[in-house]
């Protein structure tokens, strides 16, 4: 296992000094400093940005409208992805909706709300249309293996659907769907950034993203790095809650 580990660290320092080399690379290729920033220019940057508060303003700004619609994404995708798992009536009835919302344009939906709802609120919306699918797959496909595994025991003992769906179903289910969360709150994440920049959403990193791509390419970038840092770092919590869970199963 220690092994394994090490292989993968040393593999994931390889891609990341390799993306480095590319950057510097492309630097020079390019030869324009507006264009493509020096990755010392945007280190830089990315540094003064850490120290000003305006940036910590817009980043619990972000972080709150992703959680918010990861949070309610996910009480809605559980809760119907346990419905679909005991009644076929209700899997039925969703299967059209899950896939309009998986196919319907982000960009469509965000320009559309931005119309109907304040700029606050349009980012939360779209990223919850778009994170609802994603939790319902993922929850679905992980009830499906838990009740193929012990529904016929739930049968054989009388077990009403209410008792097994809560007592067996999703507290067993409950490790996989972790699982995948940090996965499905990082393109949250990046939807929600998506969603700030084109409704210009005030105290937000994609507000700040859209001021700085009209006059200040090294901001731009360090923003975007920023970004790509946070969704690692919550990628990273998920990992550390799952296995926490996964040990106290085990012990």
């Amino acid at each position: 296992m220690r092994t394994e580990r090490g292989k993968n660290f040393i593999f994931s320092a390889l891609s990341v000094v390799a993306l480095w080399l590319i950057w510097i690379v492309a630097y020079f290729a390019v030869g324009d400093d507006y264009v493509l920033p020096s990755a010392w220019d945007t280190l830089a940057q990315t540094g003064k940005l850490l120290t000003d508060a305006e940036f910590w303003r817009a980043f619990a700004g972000t972080l709150l409208r992703a959680f918010s619609a990861f949070a309610f994404s996910a009480l809605a995708g559980i809760a119907l992805a346990l419905a679909a798992t005991l009644f076929r009536f209700v899997r039925a009835l969703l299967a059209p909706v899950v896939s309009v919302l998986r196919t319907v344009p982000t960009v469509a939906v965000i320009l559309m709300l931005l119309l109907w709802t304040p700029r606050i609120v349009a980012p939360v919306i779209v990223a919850l249309l778009v994170l609802f699918p994603a939790v319902y797959a993922a929850a679905l496909s992980e009830l499906d293996k838990i009740r193929a595994e012990y529904g016929e025991l739930t049968r054989v003992y009388r077990v009403s659907k209410a008792r097994a769906a809560f007592r067996m179903y999703l507290p067993l289910s409950l490790r996989g769907m972790l699982g995948q969360a940090g996965a499905i709150f990082s393109l949250g994440l990046k939807i929600t950034v998506s969603g700030e920049v084109l409704a210009s959403t005030h105290h937000s990193l994609g507000g700040l993203m859209q001021e700085a791509k009209l006059w200040d390419m090294p901001t731009l970038l360090a923003l975007t790095l920023l970004t790509v840092l946070l969704g690692f770092a919550i990628e990273g919590i998920f990992v550390l809650i799952e296995k926490t869970v996964g040990g106290r199963k085990c012990n």
